[in-house]
């Protein structure tokens, strides 16, 4: 374990990725940067061959693997995630100077604003009244105006407006759920919760159409009227890795990059709520993503691995046998039993967590080739007082597995706790790492 003062908390989070042409224009608030994937892929030389990102997300290992002459495949389970990494896609290598010049046109002329025929904005239960009224009418008479575009300008267009989603409603994604601010109505919590100034619809997606385009033309692996550059290919696989990892070929890939959702609550499903429902999901298409995703949130049922894979007894048995994983689980289970937690299901939760974990490490060993890297972003978690170091689980997994656990590189700022924990049980700063391990 070593304390790598180069790793700060802005390069290994989304926070590096602000002002980076072509990441920039979606918030995927849970992605790390663009400069930490090249950082650690010139640091060990990774130069050649394909790039594997289980959890693809919006695709940052992806592209950057790409820029660099790297093939990559990427697997994401959530739909908002693989529409950006699509429509990135499409920008980038399917485009025309025709197509750019009719987004630019939106930009300028705003046709929406004349457009009498309106199309419905989906909204799931916990999106509804997300938006003003005069921002909802807006949005319907842009996707009415959509249709009459070609099918690459409407995949353009409907990105743009998933980029703004956040900044013109009424909500803000904060780590579990989505906040809803004083002026929709809702009430959450016991002190009004204000966003600050909410930019009329008009003047979001303009900046949005323009800073794609700007993009576009100004970044050299994006250069659509240059030769074709060698950039390396990219595959997604839509779905959960659970399901994906299992179909791949043995000994396959040079290395994984990538960052599984963290042991911490957090429910996607959730806080990417407006941009699902404009995608289309239903309630049931919702839940059943909710339950597919890696156990991370109290709503996640416990999955039946062997029932998934026959193949994951040698994972499951494992878990079971690792004294530090077993000794949290107890306490959890006990805390449960006499009614401390304030929640009854996080016991299941990091149960589900760990036990999926090993075998999603147990399938990456296996489609990695001898002496590749597995390259991971992960955080320590606490409930009810006990720290539960994922590293040291993870990296124990990893190891009975056959892979070798050349480092934990830990960020010098750990991460906080919550104001509840510190309360309860006082102040401990959590790890906050990036993983190397290597397959033997």
């Amino acid at each position: 374990m070593k304390i790598q003062p180069q790793l700060t908390r802005q390069l290994v989070s989304f926070q590096a990725n602000k002002d980076r042409v072509g990441y920039r224009w979606f918030k995927y608030k849970e992605a790390y940067s663009a400069s930490l994937v090249e950082h650690l892929l010139h640091k060990y030389r990774i130069s050649e061959g394909c790039i594997l990102d289980p959890f693809a997300g919006a695709g940052t290992t992806l592209f950057c693997a790409s820029a660099l002459g790297l093939d990559s495949v990427g697997i994401e389970l959530l739909p908002i995630g693989g529409e950006l990494i699509e429509t990135r896609l499409l920008l980038e290598r399917s485009v025309s100077k025709a197509d750019l010049l009719r987004v630019r046109q939106w930009g300028k002329e705003k046709p929406w604003l004349n457009n009498v025929v309106e199309l419905p904005v989906p909204t799931l239960r916990i999106t509804n009244g997300a938006y003003p009224p005069d921002t909802l009418s807006c949005m319907e008479r842009f996707l009415g105006a959509c249709q009459e575009e070609n099918c690459r300008v409407q995949a353009i267009l409907r990105m743009a407006l998933l980029c703004v989603l956040e900044s013109i409603g009424y909500t803000r994604k904060d780590g579990q759920y989505l906040r809803w601010d004083h002026r929709s109505g809702r009430r959450q919590g016991s002190k009004p919760f204000d966003k600050g100034p909410i930019p009329s619809f008009e003047k979001a997606i303009v900046a949005k159409l323009q800073e794609i385009l700007s993009d576009v033309e100004q970044k050299p692996s994006m250069d659509l009227f240059s030769q074709p550059c060698e950039a390396g290919a990219i595959r997604l696989i839509p779905g959960s890795c659970l399901d994906i990892l299992p179909t791949l070929p043995n000994d396959e890939y040079h290395a994984i990059f990538t960052s599984p959702p963290y042991c911490n609550r957090y429910d996607y499903t959730r806080t990417y709520a407006l941009e699902l429902a404009l995608l289309g999901v239903d309630e049931t298409e919702l839940s059943k993503l909710r339950q597919d995703m890696l156990s991370c949130t109290v709503e996640n049922r416990s999955k039946s691995l062997l029932s998934l894979n026959r193949e994951w007894s040698g994972p499951i048995g494992i878990a079971d046998e690792l004294e530090l994983l077993q000794h949290i689980l107890a306490y959890l289970e006990d805390l449960r039993d006499k009614g401390a937690l304030n929640n009854p299901g996080i016991p299941r939760m990091v149960r589900g967590y760990f036990y999926e974990m090993a075998c999603v490490i147990a399938e990456c060993e296996r489609v990695l080739k001898p002496g590749g890297l597995i390259i991971m972003v992960n955080d320590n978690v606490r409930y009810a007082g006990a720290s539960v170091s994922v590293d040291l689980i993870l990296a124990e997994i990893a190891e009975c597995l056959g892979l070798a656990v050349e480092n934990i590189f830990i960020l010098p700022n750990g991460k906080g706790n919550s104001s509840q924990q510190m309360g309860l049980h006082g102040r401990d700063e959590l790890r906050k790492c990036v993983y190397i391990w290597r397959k033997i």
